[in-house]
Formats: C-alpha cells, structure tokens, sequence
C-alpha cells in the first residue's frame, strides 16, 4: 500500500491514544510540519527495494513428509549451498526457525507469523554458507522461542528421540533432535534463558551458548538485546568449536558486539589438554527444589572424571545463583511485553530485518488466543508493570544483573570453570491433550534455574552429555568460562568427551 501523509482525524486519534489532547488549531499546527516527513516517506516508498546478493539459484523449501519427519524436528527442509570450499565444506546444516534464510519461511514457532518468507540471510546463514556448509533445512522450535520444553510451538510438540512421549527441550527442540539422530552434521540455536542448552542436555548432544555478543544475532528474531544469543549445537565438541570459529566476530551491524575482538581459534583446544585447569563446582546448582537425584548424581561423577584428568575440582557456594533467575526476569517479562506492543521487531541500523514482518507481526492480539497460556499471561503482566511501574522493575533487574555477574566472576578470579547440571531434572513427559493449563505452563519453564542466571551475565556456557538415567533420558554438564573465554571450555570439554565410551569422533 502507497504511503499517504495523515489526515487531521488520524493525527487526532493517535494523539488520545498517547494520552495527549492538543487543541484543533495545535493539531492543524503540527499536520503543516509534517509536510516534510510525509514527502520524504513517499521518496523512501518509491525508491526501488535493494536486491540481497544470494549467489545461485535457491530451492524454496518444502514441508517434510511425515516418513522423514518422525519426531517433527523439522518445518521446511530444503537444500542451499554456494560454490565455496571453506572449512565446513560436506557439512549438513539445520537453521532454526527465527533464524532468516532468504526465500525460506520463517514463523518462529507462531502460528500468526505463517505465511512469512525473509527476503535476506541472516550473518550466521552468510558466514556458515560462505564456509561452505549446506543447509538442508529450518527446524521446529516454541512458540516465539519461548518455552524451555518443545510442546508450545504452532507446527506440534518435538519429541525426544530418546523416549517416546518425552520434551526434547526448547526452544531450539528441532535442532537439538534433528542433530541428535544424525540428520544434520551442525546446527544453529538460540538462546535467550537456556534455549541451545536445555534441547542439548535433553538430546544428548554438545550444545554452547557463547559470550553475549561473541557471534552476531543480526537478522534473527529475539527478545531482548540483553539476553538474546546464537550458537552451534552438535554431536561432538570438535564440530561444535569448529562451527563457533566460522559464527564468530563483528559483522558491523549488530551493536551488540564489543568493538575489540580478535579471531580466536576454538579447534585448538584439541591439542592444548585440560591439565592445570581449575573447576568450582557450584554447590546451589544442585539439589534444587525440582532436581532428580539421578541428574545430581551423574553431574557429580562428571566432575570426579574431570578431576582424573588434571583438573582441580573444588566445591564452591555462590548464594546468589539460587536467586539470579528470578532476579532478572524483570527483563524477560518487560522486554517480551515491549517486543510485543511494539510489533515483535527490534530496530535493525543496517536493515538486516525481515522485510514486512513487524506488518505481520502487528496484528498479533486478534489472534490471542492461539498463543500459549503461559505466553498470554506474560504479556499480559508486562503490560500491567509497564503502566502501573513504567521502567522501575526493568531498569532495577539491569543492574542486580551486574551484581549477579560479579558474583561469578568473584569465583574466576580462583577458578577457570563453573560446573553444574545444565537442567535440574532430565528430560520430562510433554503435556497431553488433556492437560491443564498449569501443567503446560510449568512445562515451560521449570528447567531453567541453572541456565538463564548466564543469559544474563553473558557468560559462555556449553552443555556436555554426561550419561543418562536409568530410564535412558540424557543428562547433560555445563561448564560456564569467563567472558570471550570459551577455548578454555573447549578444553575442558574435549577432555572429557574423549572419557566417554562411544563418544562420537572429533574429526
């Protein structure tokens, strides 16, 4: 639809939407200064769209049949590769959903976004296609990419491909399982409370969430700016540092990223071993009030493993890590309710934004109820603070997140890793169609005491596999590191993975 400057009715009923009442002749007052914006928004209207460079021909994607869509990891598998021979060259790539593929739909899980197809690639899908990966598809993932189960999303629940009837964890579920049954090599996930990590403890898979800001989030659905990150989920540790050496650095876009930063080599830590490292294992990550003994359990004698490999393992209390999460939702909930009244999208500087989406995205609370009910009430409560308590909550978790953060790094001062199970419990069984309200809510995000505290410091976090319950549900080990400090995790967990009978080869 051409652009047309406002009339005086509509300026008039945008301003008693704002609360402000200006007389008619102030209205007419401020219409004549419009004169100009309005010519220039018909210049920007009848300037032709730039075109995104996308080399060769793209496949448009097709929806999976069900015979090779057995635990509905996938919504849109397909095949792009460009004529590059770089270091992921013969790898198998699967995207998230709210990651932007160029020609791909992209629906984030929502049943309200279906029907939208980005017109540019985000700088994972450039970077990881430049390197010379293919990708073979988009994943499933929860509704808007907030749930820590794989129940909520529009397309169905994900399931665990370790037991029937199972989560296989959110909100990057398709991804964790699409990697876990070995068809993808690598994939993208992100991560704003425990996303990467959940479906990777969940799955039995090696999952990391990197420094805040390590890997750009430009062109990628998120949160909030404060939380949002992206990162590689695969089999083993050596593809997983291999893939984080291509995401990684500044794009110039995302203004997220620190202005100083140098390549780092992740798939070095191969060869430097894990002796004279130092590991605090972190006593309030265990025994929580939902934890299973069995998890505890098998974190505890993952740290003794490491201990047999040269690494100083020591018990150490942070008290407030039992308090961080809950501490810091503030942001989660605020900035949710202001994504959403501000039609979902964050402003984009280099327009990397999806072309149309914040138009499909506007008129979201015409189709409210389809949105999870725990999704429902935190906008609604976000709403509520937001009026009632504009910026007071939000800006007061900002900075107790820097309290939190000092806490940790009070501990890296003696210490190069943190240690704990990555979820409290294993794997928990989805909802069924009976199930109430409350219990698809609990199912939502009762994973998540361990994971988001390092969302919120930024923090790079890896989950490992670490055995398995009796039942054979994964249990996954995560080891936190100091800010851009991720080749010592990597360390770390090439060590241990190696201790693993049948662990999957780092070549």
């Amino acid at each position: 639809m051409p652009f047309s400057k406002p009339t005086l009715e509509q300026v008039r009923a945008v301003a008693d939407d704002l609360g402000i009442h200006p007389s008619d002749d102030e209205l007419a007052g401020y219409l004549e200064r419009m004169e100009g914006f309005a010519r220039a928004y018909t210049l920007v209207d009848e300037a032709p769209e730039p075109a995104p460079d996308l080399g060769r021909r793209r496949s448009p994607g097709r929806r999976p049949r069900p015979a090779e869509n057995r635990y509905n990891a996938w919504f849109v598998k397909t095949s792009i590769r460009e004529e590059y021979r770089g270091r992921l060259a013969g790898k198998t790539l699967a995207v998230k959903d709210p990651i932007s593929v160029a020609g791909l739909p992209m629906m984030n899980g929502a049943s309200f976004l279906e029907g939208h197809v980005p017109d540019v690639d985000a700088t994972v899908i450039t970077r990881a296609l430049h390197a010379g990966a293919e990708i073979i598809g988009k994943t499933n993932c929860e509704y808007l990419s907030l749930s820590g189960g794989s129940h909520t999303g529009a397309n169905g629940p994900v399931i665990n491909p370790h037991k029937e009837g199972y989560s296989a964890g959110g909100s990057s579920s398709g991804s964790a399982v699409a990697v876990a049954v070995g068809d993808a090599g690598l994939a993208l996930g992100c991560d704003q409370a425990g996303s990467i990590r959940v479906p990777a403890a969940w799955c039995g898979i090696v999952g990391m969430k990197p420094t805040h800001g390590l890997v750009p989030y430009t062109g990628i659905l998120g949160m909030d700016p404060a939380v949002d990150h992206c990162g590689p989920m695969t089999r083993d540790v050596h593809n997983n540092a291999l893939l984080l050496e291509v995401l990684a650095g500044r794009d110039g876009m995302d203004p997220r990223q620190p202005s100083a930063w140098h390549p780092v080599k992740y798939t070095a830590a191969r060869r430097a071993g894990a002796k004279r490292l130092r590991a605090a294992v972190i006593k309030e990550g265990f025994g929580q009030h939902n934890a299973e003994t069995e998890v505890d359990e098998r974190v505890r004698a993952g740290a003794d493993t490491l201990a047999t490999l040269g690494i100083d393992v020591a018990e150490v209390s942070i008290p407030i890590h039992r308090r961080a999460w809950p501490l810091a939702q503030p942001i989660y909930v605020e900035g949710l309710a202001h994504s959403m009244g501000e039609s979902g999208v964050m402003p984009d500087a280099e327009g990397l934004g999806s072309s149309g989406l914040a138009e499909r995205f506007a008129p979201w609370h015409e189709r409210w109820r389809e949105l999870p009910e725990h999704l429902t009430a935190l906008i609604l409560f976000g709403s509520f603070v937001r009026s009632r308590h504009p910026g007071r909550y939000y800006v007061k978790a900002q900075r107790l997140r820097r309290n939190i953060r000092r806490a940790y790094d009070d501990v890296f001062s003696d210490y190069d890793l943190l240690l704990m199970p990555t979820t409290p419990m294993a794997a928990t069984p989805l909802p069924g169609p009976d199930a109430s309200a409350a219990e698809r809510s609990r199912r939502a995000g009762e994973m998540l005491a361990n994971t988001a505290p390092f969302n919120v410091t930024g923090h790079p976090a890896i989950s490992l596999p670490c055995g398995a319950t009796g039942d054979g549900r994964p249990v996954g080990m995560m080891l936190v590191g100091r800010h851009f400090d991720e080749i010592t995790i990597y360390r770390a967990a090439y060590a241990f993975e190696r201790t693993r009978e049948g662990s999957p080869s780092d070549g």
